[in-house]
């Protein structure tokens, strides 16, 4: 009688953890998030990530680079496309927007495809390492500009081509700071 009892409080409890999980929001993706987006290109190659000493320097797209936020450099994306970045080692993954060019040099020689600041890197779990094997996934073209990877607000037509670059202004980058705002999770306000 005691086995009864103890087998079918475990099942109630069981059942009903599988119901809850099943019920909740978190259970189900977000509308427009990262998972919806088509991939428009695929890419494999190593990563590696920027040296502290670029942090607070102008970037080829006129931004200023930020270790704290996702950004990349790609020798040949326009500025502003939005990538997902997966680590196939241990298939940990960040979205991240591109913002300058590179990497050059010995990094370029040994394979390396994309730059990223060290908060993208530490989200993939390659600073130990300094190197990764990764696989990149563009979501949305840049058109030259710099542009939010708030996937919801900048999304174009998958079969878009990106857009030849544009001049920068006198003053710089059109960006805003809400730009970086993905970075975060972060929706802009009157702030921005």
């Amino acid at each position: 009688m005691r086995f009864v009892v103890r087998t079918c409080t475990c099942i109630g409890i069981i059942g009903t953890g599988a119901v809850l999980a099943l019920a909740s929001p978190s259970a189900h993706p977000a509308k427009g998030s990262a998972a919806d987006q088509p991939v428009l290109k695929t890419q494999i190659g190593s990563a590696t990530f920027y040296a502290f000493r670029f942090h607070g320097r102008k970037t080829a797209s006129g931004r200023i680079f930020d270790i704290n936020k996702n950004m990349a450099a790609h020798r040949t994306y326009p500025f502003g496309t939005v990538v997902r970045v997966t680590n196939l080692g241990n298939r940990r993954s960040v979205n991240v927007v591109i913002v300058d060019r590179g990497p050059y040099g010995k990094n370029r020689r040994e394979g390396a495809i994309i730059d990223l600041s060290r908060a993208a890197a530490e989200k993939l779990v390659i600073i130990q390492r300094g190197q990764a094997r990764v696989k990149l996934e563009v979501l949305v073209w840049g058109d030259g500009q710099y542009r939010s990877t708030d996937l919801r607000k900048s999304a174009k037509p998958a079969d878009s081509p990106p857009a030849p670059p544009r001049a920068p202004s006198k003053e710089g980058s059109n960006a805003t700071r809400s730009d970086l705002r993905f970075a975060e999770g972060k929706t802009c306000r009157s702030s921005c």
